[in-house]
């Protein structure tokens, strides 16, 4: 039976159910643990999440249960909860995704099993045009999250060449993900071949580390580059996120020394963050990642040229 409770979030009251589920076998993380961290993690979140389209993915039994993908935000949703609307190249339909622009907004979402956020580049009403040009490190086993940040690091040092400064995050699962905040002019034709010349040049440099093409079996001990992120039809795992695996991580933002310590010490450990460390960070740190959101950059027209 579904017990309900309502809370206040802000000026909203919202109705809650079945806190005391078991959402993380391992850690014994409720369903009720994931809408505190949430509401918590909001002032930060926030911001990177204003008018951007979120898909959801919603775990109705947990980490261990079958999830979805939830693309239309529900019909069942309150009034309250804002909808932006994209027309699909494909067939030219509209889909109304959700605007989690408010901390009941993402109560809302948590209460629906929602664990993890997944977001577009672009902001709704210019979806063509990307804030950021991202590029995901995802490692094949037996590489992993320590190879990611040595190709990070790669990166860092080319896009610093070319004037670029560039923020990594853990992707909250096995990799990580490296943004370079853009928020002036520029589309997705401008960031996604830049993003692959890049990717094809650390692949030349560095074939037994990088790969840039997607097959699974060339991945195999080596970091592929997915430079193919930079699209209007595609979306990453946001900022802070929960992330559905054995135990409740998050994508979370980290700074180049970390990064550098890490490698140097051969501890992956250092770059896996639960979600009580995850607002211990925010409460020392403040977001490291705000500068995505402010820095206002211009992609160089010749990337290898300048480098």
């Amino acid at each position: 039976m579904s017990t309900k409770t309502q809370l206040s979030v802000g000026r909203r009251k919202l109705q809650v159910s079945n806190l005391d589920k078991i959402f993380y076998p391992a850690t014994g993380t409720t369903k009720g643990d994931v809408i505190d961290y949430y509401r918590k993690v909001a002032p930060v979140l926030l911001p990177h999440l204003k008018n951007r389209f979120v898909t959801l993915k919603r775990y109705p039994n947990g980490v261990d249960g079958k999830f979805f993908y939830e693309k239309e935000c529900p019909s069942h949703r309150p009034e309250w909860v804002k909808t932006a609307a994209m027309v699909r190249k494909k067939d030219r339909k509209a889909v109304n995704y959700c605007l989690l622009n408010d901390q009941a907004s993402l109560v809302w979402s948590a209460n629906l099993a929602n664990l993890e956020l997944h977001t577009s580049l672009a902001r709704a009403g210019d979806f063509y045009r990307p804030t950021a040009m991202v590029f995901d490190l995802d490692p094949g086993p037996p590489a992993g999250i320590l190879e990611c940040a040595r190709v990070a690091m790669l990166l860092e040092s080319i896009l610093e060449e070319a004037g670029l400064e560039s923020f990594p995050k853990t992707s909250g699962s096995k990799g990580l993900q490296l943004f370079v905040p853009l928020n002036t002019a520029v589309t997705y034709d401008d960031t996604k071949p830049f993003a692959h010349e890049l990717a094809l040049h650390l692949e030349a440099q560095h074939p037994d580390l990088v790969i840039s093409k997607q097959g699974r079996a060339e991945r195999e001990g080596r970091v592929l580059v997915d430079w193919s992120q930079n699209d209007d039809h595609k979306t990453t795992a946001s900022v802070y996120t929960l992330r559905a695996k054995e135990r409740p991580t998050a994508s979370t933002p980290v700074t180049w020394q970390e990064l550098k310590k890490a490698v140097r010490a051969q501890r992956p450990d250092l770059l896996v963050f639960e979600a009580a460390e995850v607002l211990s960070r925010i409460e020392r740190h403040g977001d490291l990642f705000e500068p995505v959101r402010k820095l206002k950059q211009k992609l160089p027209p010749d990337l290898l040229g300048r480098c």
